[in-house]
């Protein structure tokens, strides 16, 4: 069936309406694989953590479009020449930039595709959507890319204070509840100006990115590094390297077509197909969901007890230390686990396990936030500030943890 197309508003519950500005914008919103996003949780298994963190990728690329929006009336109100096709560009690209994501948004690159990230599959999506409609894509994909010659636009898109971070951080904020998250994106847009073909802050706007940065450390610690959250998208990730394992050694499971193609292949970049893109467009939380109902009740260890576990909140124990756990407590473990259960090594394995996480807000390797002070000057924020040392938020801060399941604590 043929839909009637006309440009329409979107009521978004953090920043009010938002507009769709044109029909080809429309068109690629309606497209199924921008309308698989309604069906990616932004933030994987956050849920498990925050009960309203149900939020989907779909909500955080309209809401970055808007920023977009708002960054480009802001931008050309200071004298800041941007086209009407870069400005359509630019929507394009930050509204597709998330379009790669997996099921549960990161589980699926460590898991059942062979490091394969969900910027390089956002990139082979728009290059399908861009042949679909006529290469009116194309101007996007070299500003997605960094390879066109204005670079500003590429920074809006990706860069330390970017419309994506500056959504996702006010988005998150609130529908977790987690009232620390919570930046004046908008007053930060307000700030933003261009010299030297570089994106810039406009000094007085210093404080707001102080407290951008802030934010950004209190959601990594609170939120995304949340011990009970790293525990479920572990679990998860298991699950599933689990389930290709199974399928691998010929062991026929319940799944959707989706899931099961990318159980039976290994898929790298060089695999990334037309044929497999379409199978990947079919994939999302709820291929996940129906096959842990479905593998809660197989005759596999492993694969019904991680099923229940996430299913029904039953996770792992986790303790987290400023240095990694001796391999004594982790052998310990294993054994306790082993002996309990009458199950081998590598089945012990997925549930008695440890790792790292480190959070750094800002960076100063990396391309940095640049102030514009009264003066004409370019500098680093983080040298210009008198009120904080934003260095402190540039040191790269890691945690161990060792999980294992509470029945041996």
């Amino acid at each position: 069936m043929k839909s009637n197309n006309k440009l329409k508003i979107v009521n978004d519950p953090v920043y009010g309406f938002i507009t769709i500005p044109n029909e080809l914008i429309f068109d690629l919103i309606e497209h199924p694989y921008f309308q698989r996003l309604r069906r990616i949780s932004q933030m994987g298994m956050s849920y498990l953590v925050y009960p309203g963190a149900h939020h989907t990728r779909f909500h955080h690329a309209l809401g970055a479009m808007f920023l977009m929006q708002k960054a480009v009336q802001t931008l050309t109100f200071k004298g800041v020449e941007i086209s009407s096709q870069e400005e359509e560009a630019l929507c394009i690209a930050i509204l597709l930039h998330d379009i790669g994501h997996g099921p549960f948004s990161h589980a699926m690159e460590n898991s059942i595709v062979d490091n394969v990230d969900h910027e390089y599959i956002s990139l082979l999506f728009m290059q399908e959507l861009n042949a679909n409609f006529n290469n009116r894509l194309t101007l996007a994909i070299q500003i997605f890319k960094n390879e066109y010659p204005r670079k500003f636009l590429h920074q809006l898109i990706s860069s330390q204070l970017d419309m994506d971070r500056l959504d996702y951080l006010r988005r998150d904020s609130f529908y977790t509840g987690v009232a620390e998250g919570n930046i004046n994106s908008q007053r930060l847009i307000a700030m933003l100006n261009v010299r030297a073909d570089k994106l810039v802050v406009e000094e007085k706007g210093v404080y707001s990115v102080e407290k951008f940065l802030i934010a950004r450390r209190f959601m990594y610690w609170q939120v995304y590094l949340h011990k009970t959250g790293i525990v479920a998208e572990q679990l998860l990730v298991r699950l599933l390297q689990r389930a290709k394992e199974l399928t691998g050694s010929g062991v026929s499971l319940p799944a959707s077509d989706s899931l099961r193609y990318f159980m039976k292949n290994q898929i790298s970049k060089a695999d990334f197909s037309k044929e497999t893109l379409k199978k990947f467009a079919k994939l999302d939380d709820y291929d996940i969901i129906s096959a842990m109902k479905a593998w809660e009740n197989v005759d596999d260890f492993v694969l019904q007890h991680m099923s229940k576990m996430l299913l029904n909140r039953d996770l792992l124990k986790i303790k987290m230390k400023n240095e990694p756990f001796p391999k004594r407590k982790i052998k310990e473990k294993m054994e306790q686990l082993k002996s309990k259960y009458g199950i081998s090594t590598k089945e012990a394995s997925y549930f008695v396990f440890e790792g790292e996480i480190s959070n750094q807000a800002y960076s100063m390797e990396k391309e940095t936030i640049n102030l514009l002070t009264k003066s004409g000057k370019i500098v680093d924020v983080a040298s210009a500030n008198d009120q904080l040392n934003l260095e402190a938020l540039s040191k790269t801060v890691v945690k161990y943890y060792l999980c294992f399941p509470k029945s041996i604590y």
